[in-house]
């Protein structure tokens, strides 16, 4: 592993840091011929260079979404966070350079959940660069889901073109290596799967959640990046700000169910 790190840190471009606006209409890129098409893959323009994927999926017999967000650099396009249903990975690749004449040149998975890594082993063999915390990359190695090639050990700042993305780990939530991402230049604070969306009214699948963790991570991250215009959950709208706080909200409804205690009979 240790030729790993170095790989890593050679590839890696490390440097100092450096009301939403109208939502561009979604983009969807179907391939269905059926006369009632279901929505795979569209893409919305969120500001400037920031542009939000959202994938669809099943879990537990019903259909969600997932959001996912790629943002447009001199350099070239990086991905925060892979695609849920990843026979859609190509499609994805190919609007892309369609719409931006530009390759995707790195993405970074926020935890080790398939909504988040779906589709790096894909992106590896297109020449994309794929990160995580090494955290994640353990996490992913032992629940044999797909993973990155390159992983960081500690909070770090990726430089590419004029974009700089600053990888953030508050501590445990949704995951115990659940992690944000901060894009200075317009105040984007991806948040994956630690946010809850304003359209959710529970916590969604907390099968590997720290609850009690869960709320101070949240208030980490509202201080840190206090001046954020906008914030993008895993899952759900997107176009709202106040999801961080509707996050502490769902948290605190929640009332895990007490054990029940029944007396021994003497």
């Amino acid at each position: 592993m240790t030729s790993k790190i170095f790989h890593t840190l050679l590839a890696l471009i490390i440097l100092t840091l450096g009301g939403y606006p109208n939502i561009a209409k979604s983009q969807p890129l179907n391939n269905s011929n059926s006369t009632k098409q279901e929505k795979k893959l569209t893409i919305n323009h969120l500001t400037g260079d920031y542009y939000i994927i959202k994938t669809y999926n099943t879990w537990k017999g019903k259909k969600y979404d997932s959001n996912s967000m790629y943002v447009v650099t001199r350099d070239g396009v990086v991905l925060l966070d892979g695609v849920w249903d990843t026979t859609k990975c190509q499609s994805l690749l190919d609007y892309i350079l369609k719409h931006h004449q530009k390759k995707v040149v790195l993405a970074i998975g926020t935890h080790f959940h398939d909504d988040r890594t779906g589709g790096f082993d894909y992106f590896q063999k297109q020449g994309i660069k794929t990160y995580s915390s090494k955290q994640t990359y353990d996490l992913c190695k032992s629940h044999h889901f797909e993973k990155a090639e390159f992983y960081f050990s500690k909070d770090t700042i990726f430089t590419v073109g004029e974009h700089t993305f600053q990888t953030y780990y508050p501590g445990e939530g949704h995951t115990k290596d659940n992690i944000v991402v901060w894009c200075r230049k317009q105040k984007v604070l991806y948040g994956g799967c630690l946010v809850n969306s304003l359209d959710r009214n529970s916590l969604g699948n907390i099968a590997d959640a720290n609850l009690q963790a869960w709320p101070t991570s949240i208030k980490k991250v509202t201080q840190k990046f206090h001046k954020h215009q906008y914030v993008i959950p895993g899952h759900g709208e997107w176009t709202s700000n106040n999801a961080l706080e509707h996050t502490l909200k769902l948290l605190d409804q929640h009332k895990p169910q007490e054990p029940l205690i029944q007396p021994l009979d003497n």
